[in-house]
């Protein structure tokens, strides 16, 4: 799902007859284990082996589709993943060998794969052994690329501020859970029970955007805007009531999303579970080419307005 700024218009078949300036893929939530298939968390059917070739499908169309379409044009020149590559199901003694299951799988594909932590990612393994094993370019979760002249992605960490993926003790981990202890009545803090609206979104598997990427994140799209750079920012969890249901909702999405619109940026939300698809960029929108459960869609937007200040 795509989010739209303030200066968007939502239109049908924008890309008809165009050529895309570039193209990328996008996958979510692939949450693989090599064990049988069983439930997640909330009781949905999991076939988690079967997550793996989810993942072979998608990569397979993004390298066909650059056989037929050279990377000088529509081609797909990197592929985003936003995380939970692993189940928290899966046996800890098998979690190093999981994600480097994924991995390999995503090292098939003709170009770079960008990557974004998930909880389920961390309930599987530190964060810094994440970080290396998914090769993300500033040695840390959150980071930024430029894929294409006048285009700029923002990869966020929505656990920096987190009860999950850090050391029990740790200080963020032990001020996560003050945070959550204010804000969420329930023993099981996983639970929305008895929350209403947004609210729900006050739970453990849940996290924010710390103070120091705040800033940092500003003082991108700040650089982005000077540039005159369309900017394209990616997180695990959704940033916007209308992305997702309440208890999915990063803590702080409103303080980010004020930081995105500050700079007349377009955000983007995660794809849902086992889906993948590609974005096709053209200079006045995007175009999400869906396959299996994610749908396609057409946005226009006016990706090098001048920066809008929103009070």
């Amino acid at each position: 799902m795509l989010v739209q700024p303030p200066n968007a218009v939502a239109v049908r078949a924008t890309a008809a007859g165009k050529e895309p300036l570039f193209s990328f893929g996008v996958i979510a939530d692939v949450q693989y284990a090599d064990i049988p298939d069983g439930r997640s968390f909330l009781g949905v059917p999991r076939y988690y082996r079967h997550s793996l070739t989810v993942l072979q499908r998608a990569v397979r169309s993004w390298n066909a589709h650059n056989h037929k379409h050279p990377v000088a044009g529509g081609g797909v020149r990197f592929c985003v993943n936003f995380g939970d590559i692993v189940d928290g199901f899966c046996p800890k003694d098998r979690s190093l060998a999981a994600v480097q299951a994924v991995v390999a799988e995503f090292d098939c594909f003709h170009g770079p794969a960008y990557h974004m932590l998930g909880n389920h990612c961390l309930y599987n393994l530190p964060r810094s052994k994440l970080v290396s094993l998914l090769r993300m370019p500033s040695g840390r979760a959150y980071y930024d690329f430029s894929p294409f002249p006048g285009y700029r992605f923002v990869v966020l960490d929505a656990y920096d501020f987190s009860a999950v993926g850090w050391p029990r003790g740790h200080p963020v981990a032990a001020a996560a859970r003050r945070f959550l202890d204010e804000r969420n009545p329930n023993a099981d803090k996983n639970s929305p029970s008895g929350l209403a609206g947004v609210d729900r979104r006050f739970v453990m598997f849940n996290g924010a955007v710390g103070e120091a990427q705040l800033r940092w994140l500003d003082g991108v799209l700040r650089g982005a805007a000077r540039r005159r750079e369309a900017a394209v920012v990616c997180s695990h969890l959704p940033l916007h009531p209308g992305a997702a249901s309440p208890s999915g909702l990063m803590w702080n999405y409103e303080e980010v999303m004020r930081v995105v619109h500050r700079h007349g940026c377009v955000a983007a939300a995660r794809p849902g579970t086992d889906a993948f698809g590609r974005v096709d960029v053209y200079p006045d929108g995007l175009t999400l080419v869906g396959a299996g459960r994610m749908g396609s869609t057409d946005m226009r937007l006016q990706l090098h307005s001048p920066v809008t200040e929103l009070s």
